[in-house]
C-alpha cells in the first residue's frame, strides 16, 4: 500500500467532552477521549484500531466522520480540510467517508423496510442518483452484500443479527465512498457470523478498492483484516505499524500485554509464561497520570516514565521500523 495515494491525514488531532458536575454541583471538568491523534491511511488500505474499552477509540471514528467536531488538530479527506467544512461543503465532502456501527440493530430504524433504510442516502444526496434509479441500485447493493434483493421489503427484526450488520454496510456503500470507519463493526456477533463480516470486508475492498479504518478490541480479529495497526490507550496512540510487525514484535509494553491475552486455540506449553498480567486499574480520563499514561501499570516502569511524556516515534535502528511511545521500547533488537 506504500505506493497508493493517500486519502485521509489526521494531524494532532484532540477532543475535549465536558464533563457536569451533577444537578447539585457546577464544577466541570474536561476529559480528553481523544489526544493529539495522528494518524494516515492510503487508498484501498486497512488501519485496525485497537484498544481497550473507553479509550477513545469510538471518539476519533465519530470525528473522522464528522459527526462529531474536533477541539483542535485537522483532518484532511482527499486533501480537504474536512473539519473546516460547513454546510452543503460539508455534507459533500461526508459522501466519501461514512461509518459502520457497533450495533446493526440499534442502527437501523425498525420502522423502515431495508430498501428505505438502504436508499435513505440517495435522498439526502440527491444528487447522488437520479430517483428512477433508487431501486435497481438498492437490490444491486443488497446483492452486493450478500442478501437476497428479494427481500427488500422486510424489516429489519425480520433479519438476523449478522444480515442486519450487511444492511448496515449496504446503507454504508450507496454513496460509494473512499473510506468506511467500522466501530466494533463485529462485537455484537456470534463467533461464526464474525468470520462472515470480515470476508465481507476483504471481498467488498478487493472489489471496490475501499480503504478501511477497523475498529476493534479483538485483536484477533483484526490480525485477519488490517495492514496496519495504531494502538490507543487513554486518547493516545502508543504503537503503530504494519500488522506483522505489531503483532510478531510488539514495542510498547501495553501492546505486548494485549497480544497476551488473546486466546490461543492450540495453545503452546512452551509459551505459557509469556502471558502479561497487568496490576491496577485504568487510570481516570479526567485526570491521566503525568508522564507516561501507561507507566502505572507497566511492568517495565521506571522513574523517567512518571515524570516524561514519551513521544511515538520510530526507533533509530533499522532493525525495528515502526513506531512506539514509550522509553524503554520493547524488541529494539533482532
Amino acid at each position: 500500500m506504500t505506493g497508493a495515494p493517500l486519502i485521509l491525514e489526521v494531524r494532532d488531532l484532540v477532543k475535549h467532552v465536558p464533563v457536569g458536575g451533577g444537578l447539585l454541583r457546577r464544577g466541570t471538568g474536561q476529559v480528553r477521549t481523544v489526544d493529539r491523534v495522528n494518524l494516515e491511511l492510503r487508498r484501498g488500505e486497512t488501519l485496525g484500531l485497537v484498544g481497550e474499552s473507553g479509550c477513545g477509540k469510538s471518539s476519533l471514528a465519530r470525528l473522522l466522520t464528522a459527526v462529531d467536531r474536533p477541539s483542535s488538530g485537522e483532518i484532511r479527506l482527499m486533501g480537504e480540510r474536512l473539519d473546516a467544512l460547513r454546510g452543503s461543503r460539508l455534507r459533500a465532502a461526508r459522501r466519501h467517508i461514512r461509518l459502520v456501527f457497533q450495533d446493526p440493530f440499534a442502527s437501523l430504524d425498525p420502522r423502515m423496510t431495508v430498501e428505505a433504510i438502504v436508499r435513505e442516502p440517495y435522498l439526502i444526496h440527491r444528487d447522488a442518483a437520479p430517483r428512477g434509479e433508487h431501486r435497481r441500485l438498492v437490490r444491486e447493493l443488497l446483492e452486493l452484500v450478500g442478501l437476497n434483493p428479494d427481500h427488500a421489503g422486510r424489516y429489519p427484526h425480520q433479519f438476523s443479527g449478522g444480515q442486519r450488520q450487511r444492511i448496515a454496510i449496504a446503507r454504508a456503500l450507496a454513496l460509494r465512498p473512499e473510506i468506511l470507519v467500522c466501530d466494533e463493526p463485529v462485537s455484537a456477533l456470534d463467533v461464526s457470523v464474525q468470520a462472515q463480516i470480515v470476508n465481507l470486508f476483504t471481498s467488498l475492498q478487493r472489489e471496490l478498492g475501499i480503504a478501511y479504518v477497523f475498529i476493534a478490541h479483538d485483536l484477533s480479529v483484526v490480525e485477519h483484516i488490517a495492514d496496519r495497526v495504531a494502538v490507543m490507550y487513554l486518547g493516545r496512540i502508543v504503537e503503530e505499524g504494519t500488522a506483522e510487525e505489531v503483532y510478531d514484535r510488539p514495542r510498547h509494553p501495553y501492546t505486548d500485554a494485549l497480544l497476551s491475552a488473546v486466546p490461543d486455540p492450540v495453545p503452546d506449553p512452551s509459551r505459557t509464561s509469556a502471558r502479561v498480567v497487568l496490576h491496577g486499574d485504568v487510570p481516570s480520563p479526567l485526570d491521566p497520570p503525568a508522564g507516561c499514561r501507561f507507566h502505572t501499570r507497566c511492568p517495565h516502569a521506571a522513574p523517567e516514565c512518571a515524570t516524561r511524556e514519551p513521544p511515538l516515534r520510530a526507533p533509530d535502528t533499522p532493525a525495528v521500523a515502526h513506531a512506539a511511545a514509550c522509553h524503554f521500547p520493547l524488541h529494539t533488537a533482532p
